[in-house]
C-alpha cells in the first residue's frame, strides 16, 4: 500500500481556515504527524461544493472567516451531509447561549491554540465514529 492509499484509508480530512499559519498547522499535524489524506480551503463555499463532490471522513473550521462564518458553514454541511463529523475550532469562547448552541450542532469544539494530540485523538476518534455510524470499514 502506498503512503498516499494509507493516508486515504486513514481517513480525509478537509480544513477550513482562512489563517495561513493555523492552516499550515493543522495540514502539517494531521498529514504528517498523523497520516490523514488531507486537503485545505480557505473559502468555506469552495468547501461545501468540495463535500457535495468528493467523499471526506471529517471537516475541521475555523468559526470566525469572512465571507462565510464556520457556524453558517456547519448549518450547511448539516444539509448536505448531516452525517459527515464536523469539528469546529475557534480561539473565543462562545459569546453567549446562542452561539454555544450553534456549536453542539458541531461534533467536536476546539479552542486555539490546538495542541498535537488533542487534534489527532480528536480527528482519530471522530472518523472512527464517523464509520461505525455509517457501517462502513474505510
Amino acid at each position: 500500500m502506498s503512503a498516499t492509499s494509507a493516508a486515504v484509508a486513514r481517513g480525509r480530512i478537509l480544513v477550513v481556515e482562512d489563517d495561513p499559519e493555523a492552516a499550515l498547522f493543522a495540514v502539517f499535524v494531521l498529514a504528517n504527524r498523523a497520516q490523514f489524506d488531507v486537503m485545505h480551503t480557505a473559502d468555506p463555499a469552495v468547501a461545501l461544493r468540495l463535500v457535495t463532490t468528493e467523499h471526506w471522513d471529517l471537516v475541521l473550521t475555523d468559526v470566525q472567516m469572512p465571507g462565510m462564518t464556520g457556524l453558517e458553514l456547519l448549518g450547511g454541511l448539516r444539509r448536505i451531509a448531516p452525517a459527515l463529523p464536523v469539528a469546529v475550532v475557534t480561539a473565543h469562547a462562545p459569546a453567549g447561549p446562542a452561539e454555544a448552541a450553534l456549536l453542539l450542532g458541531a461534533d467536536a469544539y476546539l479552542e486555539k491554540p490546538l495542541g498535537i494530540n488533542q487534534l489527532i485523538s480528536t480527528a482519530t476518534a471522530l472518523i472512527s465514529e464517523g464509520r461505525a455510524h455509517r457501517g462502513d470499514g474505510r
